[in-house]
């Protein structure tokens, strides 16, 4: 097996799930925590935040030709991302206790997304160098060949159970949370 191939099945196999498991600790963390009751809506938002940054280069890579613009959007991405997981951070750690575990979850959420474009920067090493040394292809097309279309739709399902449904569930809670303390106080 060439190094490329074994790169591709580690972000495939390895970085990919191995996020998406830590995104669903981190929810779980959050319900153990209560945040409805202390941390809320804002919090959740980051999270959503969060989720919306990472989720779009993740889609674009599954999908797009890696060039130029994907490597661009990805660098943003993990910039932006990073940006959040500190506002989040320290808003959570200012409403509530974030525990030794959720802490080590954040680690990990914060590492696999880095992790990620470091990995597609190595396999596209010449589009890369192209962002920064002219050259640059920004055109967008789909990736030919396609990943495995059971990838794909096995990354889709797992993406939409793993980490929409449970913090769209995370932010109904809050929501509801928040509308019956407001309507307490009347």
């Amino acid at each position: 097996m060439s190094t490329d191939s074994l790169l591709v099945s580690a972000l495939l196999y390895i970085v990919v799930p191995a996020w998406l498991a830590f995104g669903l600790a981190d929810w779980q963390c959050h319900r153990r925590a209560q945040i409805e009751r202390n941390a809320g809506v804002r919090e959740s938002f980051l999270h959503i935040a969060q989720f919306t940054v990472v989720g779009i280069p993740l889609l674009a890579v599954l999908f797009l030709q890696v060039n130029a613009a994907i490597m661009l959007l990805m660098l943003v991405a993990v910039v932006a991302h990073q940006a959040i997981a500190v506002i989040d951070v320290r808003y959570a750690n200012a409403t509530r206790v974030v525990s030794p575990a959720e802490q080590h979850v954040h680690g990990g959420l914060e590492a696999l997304p880095v992790a990620a474009t470091f990995l597609v920067i190595v396999l596209h090493w010449n589009e890369f160098r192209a962002l920064w040394g002219g050259g640059a292809s920004f055109a967008l097309a789909f990736k030919q060949p396609p990943l495995p279309a059971w990838y794909l739709a096995a990354v889709l399902v797992a993406v939409g159970l793993f980490g929409v449904l449970p913090y769209a569930e995370e932010l109904r809670r809050t929501l509801r949370a928040r509308r019956s303390s407001v309507a307490r106080m009347d």
